[in-house]
């Protein structure tokens, strides 16, 4: 596959990043320009790129947006003692129609996902999730979607796609690819009834922002068990980005939300990554600032990964047994680096596709639950969807 739906990052950028320190990031990874041409992807193990796409805001009155100033202060950080090779492809434009730029992107983030590279998508609104979800199709048999976000973005699955909208087409639409869907950071009065009920029958997991707030290291089991990851900037509050935003007053906060880049980061399984819902301004140096910040956070984080999942090494890890309510409750632990994981028993009469559910992550706390008799949430939601 040609890589000819972008175009090269503008001169405007490239100017300013000819006056960096040496060391500065934009002096290290690889960028698409009008110069160089595309970059060679052989060695790249990160791709970032933007998608100037926002036709389906519920919002949308014909405006239209760059990506200058994110580029520009991420550019500007310094990287860490990083391995990771990064490359900046420029920008998805928008295609003739909505439709055109999903083809766009679905056919990029399958090409780059089966090179065995991580795209990092820069929206634009948070449909575009829809067409990142597609790219799965003919990937894997099963997608584990983790949706950073105030909303549960459920909506009318009948009418047309929008922004506040398309986790109900990703349900509902053939094929029927999503295993599990987590929402982090949901704000309760921005939720319907209906939809919660919803989330509640599909059994799929829904995280408060007081929980979340309270204490983060509650994601990295989630994230650690997300195929692709979808963070929409309005659960940030509105005192962390520019008044452009118009964010709600609650919300996460700046150190918050680039944990979780890091989490996603260093999940093993997290294939792609997408940040969503920006909104360029005169003044919105912190909201590129942020943004370029979550960034370097996730590439920080897939440069620490550490292969810690093969449990056929008895040596590699430590078995733990808890009987709760007549229920034999297996964890594992990773000797290497201390994380957990919970035994989902595998059920004869489920399809073959959910065979590789059976571990799912977990952290230290469900297992001291579980030896106070208390069954973990996350294992027995888990365990009805896989009974279904």
């Amino acid at each position: 596959m040609t890589f000819n739906f972008f175009s090269p990052v503008s001169d405007l950028v490239l100017a300013h990043n000819e006056l960096l320190s040496a060391q500065a990031l934009g002096k290290k990874i690889k960028i698409h320009s009008v110069k160089k041409g595309f970059p060679d992807l052989e060695d790249v193990d990160i791709a970032v790129f933007g998608v100037l796409e926002n036709r389906n805001d519920i919002n949308y009155i014909g405006e239209t947006f760059q990506l200058n100033e994110v580029r520009k202060t991420f550019y500007s950080l310094f990287p860490g003692s990083w391995s990771t090779t990064v490359a900046d492809l420029g920008d998805i434009q928008r295609g003739e129609t909505v439709e055109d730029t999903y083809f766009a992107l679905k056919s990029t983030v399958s090409e780059l996902i089966k090179q065995n590279i991580i795209p990092v998508i820069i929206g634009g609104t948070q449909d575009l999730t829809y067409a990142v979800y597609r790219a799965y199709d003919n990937i894997q048999p099963m997608v584990n979607l983790v949706n950073v976000d105030c909303r549960f973005d459920l909506g009318d699955s009948s009418k047309p796609i929008k922004n506040n909208s398309f986790m109900g087409k990703i349900i509902l639409d053939e094929p029927y690819n999503l295993f599990n869907y987590a929402t982090i950071g949901y704000q309760t009065y921005f939720n319907s009834q209906e939809e919660k009920d919803l989330m509640d029958n599909l059994y799929f997991e829904a995280y408060r922002l007081g929980e979340v707030s309270n204490n983060v290291t509650i994601v990295e089991p989630v994230m650690r068990d997300a195929n692709m990851v979808s963070v929409d900037l309005t659960s940030v509050r509105g005192s962390e980005v520019s008044l452009k935003q118009k964010f709600s007053p609650n919300g996460l906060d700046g150190k918050e939300i680039c944990a979780m880049a890091r989490y996603a980061g260093i999940s093993n399984k997290v294939s792609s990554f997408g940040i969503y819902e920006y909104k360029p301004s005169k003044d919105d140096d912190m909201t590129s600032m942020l943004m370029s910040q979550m960034l370097w956070y996730f590439i920080e984080g897939v440069n620490c990964r550490v292969n810690d999942e093969d449990f056929s090494d008895d040596a590699s890890y430590q078995k733990f047994i808890s009987l709760v309510e007549d229920q034999e409750l297996v964890f594992y632990k990773s000797i290497k680096t201390g994380r957990w994981w919970i035994e989902i028993p595998f059920l004869s009469n489920v399809n073959n596709k959910l065979k590789r559910h059976t571990l799912l992550p977990c952290m230290h706390q469900d297992y001291i639950d579980a030896c106070q008799n208390k069954v973990p949430e996350r294992w027995y939601k888990a365990f009805q969807k896989n009974s279904i």
